[in-house]
């Protein structure tokens, strides 16, 4: 497929209807999946009716695996890997898939609620790159689990339905605005003034802190909750409502947490339509992408390392040596989303080398900030094999960095992966708007993605 196709120019009938049926089924999945942990339980159950089998049930069950098998494993409920076994040994290498699930969003901080002039608060504690001043006065919902002393799990979603109430964080009027509008955009809004506006309404008979005393009063009732139960819940604040086209022609999806969601599901899709393989194949959805892929799910972890030994084990496969080697022999599509070519702020790209709405499938050789700092840069001969693969299957791509070079930067978790002598390049969507509470993709590019990432499985 020749370079800078654009994607609608070439689609017939049929290709246009499966496009919008992809598209469909990717804002459901947004819909559900406003958090890692949503993302999981939602990729467990799509895995399930593939055919995978919870990798505990085998191993607990001293079960062996072969060729053809289809097996998933969770790590701590926010991270999912997928293995379907292929005919070869697997010391040969698998073809990978990885994206991350967790998404910019307000975390609620473990002691959080108190009341201020008649008005209950939330206390919050940004988690990603945002920029603070997009999340004011805007709809905003809470996703999340609460642990009690006794484990039990509770889960707590408020104002994603239609009788559900919304929150908001609230900004300062602009008639009183003069000193605030004078600051930079990094200090219009303070993190410390990011509280959630959680109620206004007292509790009749309590003198003290009595609009607190309320909302305690309905978090015992809605969700058998103490106070002291903040300490261990993780509550995520999101945009509320759903994924919506976007554009009078509908050209485009419009959705909080695309980053890196478009590329999770758009690998899942392909993972499970790949069915018959030589080649073992594998798709990681991981969780901390947004702060550095660290602790226990996210990518720097062991959790991708333990889960294959395990599989390598079951198919009496497994040696230090060998588990090197599949490493080693590995071929790996790290995707992430590009930022998308934005003419009203033309000056912060490099046009020529830009992602582009609706150009497909965006490969990045390196990402990094400035002098490729943090980056993986993908071989040459990679990046050639990666070419031929996707013109041999008629897939419309493009390749991109991320902005001028001394503008700025990203990274993704395609160097952590680099680390076991696999090849890997970054790949992914192009998006506008990335880390703001609402993001815009193309349809055809969520639909040359999952294409792209079919190929690359099959003939990597």
């Amino acid at each position: 497929m020749e370079l800078g196709t654009i994607g609608w120019n070439r689609y017939n009938e049929a290709e246009l209807k499966e496009l919008e049926s992809l598209n469909k089924s990717y804002r459901d999945f947004l819909d559900k999946g406003k958090t890692e942990r949503e993302c999981v339980n939602e990729s467990v159950r799509i895995a399930k009716e593939a055919g995978y089998v919870d990798l505990k049930e085998i191993l607990s069950q001293k079960k062996a695996l072969k060729a053809g098998d289809k097996v998933y494993a969770v790590g701590m409920n926010k991270s999912i890997i997928c293995v379907n076994i292929g005919t070869k040994p697997m010391e040969e290498g698998m073809n990978i898939l990885g994206a991350h699930i967790d998404s910019p969003r307000l975390d609620i901080k473990q002691n959080p609620l108190y009341e201020e002039e008649g008005f209950a608060y939330l206390d919050t504690h940004y988690y990603g790159g945002i920029k603070k001043y997009q999340w004011v006065t805007i709809p905003l919902a809470i996703h999340g689990v609460v642990v009690k002393k006794d484990g039990t799990a509770v889960n707590v979603v408020i104002g994603e339905e239609e009788t559900d109430p919304v929150l908001c964080i609230t900004d300062l009027l602009v008639h009183l605005a003069g000193d605030q509008l004078d600051k930079k955009a990094n200090k219009v809004i303070e993190g410390e003034a990011m509280d959630i506006l959680f109620g206004s309404k007292p509790l009749k008979g309590e003198e003290k802190d009595s609009v607190k005393a309320n909302i305690l009063k309905l978090l015992k009732e809605k969700y058998q909750m103490e106070e002291a139960d903040f300490v261990s819940a993780e509550l995520e604040v999101v945009p509320a409502g759903k994924a919506r086209e976007s554009g009078i022609d509908s050209s485009m999806i419009m959705a909080y947490g695309q980053d890196d969601r478009v590329c999770a599901y758009t690998s899942l899709v392909a993972m499970l339509e790949v069915e018959q393989v030589e080649k073992t194949t594998c798709c990681v959805l991981v969780d901390k992408e947004e702060i550095g892929s660290v602790g226990a799910t996210g990518m720097h972890s062991r959790f991708f390392e333990n889960t294959i030994v395990e599989i390598m084990a079951a198919v009496e496969e497994y040696s230090d040596l060998k588990l090197r080697r599949c490493l080693a022999n590995s071929k790996m599509l790290s995707s992430d989303v590009s930022a998308a070519f934005d003419p009203l702020f033309a000056s912060a790209f490099d046009k020529r080398n830009s992602a582009f709405f609706g150009k497909g499938i965006v490969f990045n050789k390196y990402t990094g900030a400035r002098g490729k700092s943090g980056s993986n840069d993908a071989n040459a001969e990679y990046v050639g094999q990666i070419r031929s693969i996707m013109e041999n299957n008629g897939v419309v791509f493009q390749t991109a960095e991320l902005g001028k070079v001394d503008q700025g930067g990203g990274g993704t978790i395609a160097y952590i992966l680099a680390q076991y002598g696999m090849e890997v390049i970054d790949s992914g969507v192009a998006v506008l708007n990335m880390h703001a509470p609402w993001e815009i993709t193309s349809k055809v590019d969520v639909y040359e993605a999952k294409k792209g990432y079919v190929a690359f499985l099959k003939e990597a």
